[in-house]
């Protein structure tokens, strides 16, 4: 399946010099080439029939995580020889498929780095870059990924720089209203600090704390070198 299918109409942040673009369909994520995106977003609500494989799969699987490399042709055969080929999550082994076929489309990959995660803790909790081109996460159960505006950032506050202090203490943002989060369902691409040009503009994000007795299933994709 090609990533571009229709045009949409997209959803710009305004008055950012790095725009947060969001839509409804998955053209939305060729909107990633823009200069001044550094996240793009699409939006989408998931079918009854893939809530119930997910939930499936979390009740039989203790794994917590994987990393796998696939390609837009194996990624179901792979996914079914790690964790088990039952018709109750089928679903879910298809979804996961089609995100991949779209990636790779996307950037021209033959492979991708495939991470599935079981969560109940936070997996990032501090703010933070990733330093790599580019990051897919989807969050299939559970709260999802959280994320600053670049111009309400103070990124001398990352890392070292928050002095041991909290990031709603360090300074590294002004007040609550400014932390965005993706919604289950979600398919988000996050430019890291490695993208092209892109070096002290990478989305700085976060993995959400996770409620007690909850548990998320976060997937994300990766470049990896073939």
């Amino acid at each position: 399946m090609n990533a571009v299918d229709t045009v949409t109409e997209l959803k710009l942040e305004e008055n950012l010099p790095y725009h947060a673009i969001k839509g409804p369909t998955p053209s939305v994520l060729a909107d990633i080439y823009r200069h001044d995106s550094n996240i793009v977003v699409w939006q989408r609500d998931l079918s009854d029939e893939l809530k119930h494989s997910v939930s499936n799969f979390l009740k039989h699987q203790s794994t917590r995580s994987r990393l796998l490399t696939v390609t837009p042709e194996n990624t179901q055969e792979v996914l079914k020889e790690v964790f088990g080929e039952a018709e109750m999550i089928r679903s879910l082994y298809e979804d996961i498929a089609l995100v991949v076929d779209m990636f790779c489309c996307l950037f021209e990959l033959s492979h991708a780095g495939l991470r599935l995660t079981i969560l109940d803790s936070a997996m990032c909790p501090r703010f933070h870059v990733d330093h790599v081109p580019c990051r897919l996460v989807t969050t299939y159960q559970g709260i999802a990924t959280e994320w600053l505006n670049h111009e309400t950032t103070d990124r001398t506050k990352l890392g070292a720089g928050n002095q041991g202090k909290t990031d709603e203490l360090s300074g590294l943002f002004k007040s609550q209203h400014d932390v965005n989060r993706l919604t289950e369902g979600d398919v988000a691409l996050l430019k890291g600090e490695n993208w092209d040009e892109c070096s002290g503009t990478g989305l700085v994000h976060r993995s959400p704390q996770v409620a007690e007795n909850e548990r998320r299933l976060l997937l994300t994709l990766d470049f990896i070198s073939n």
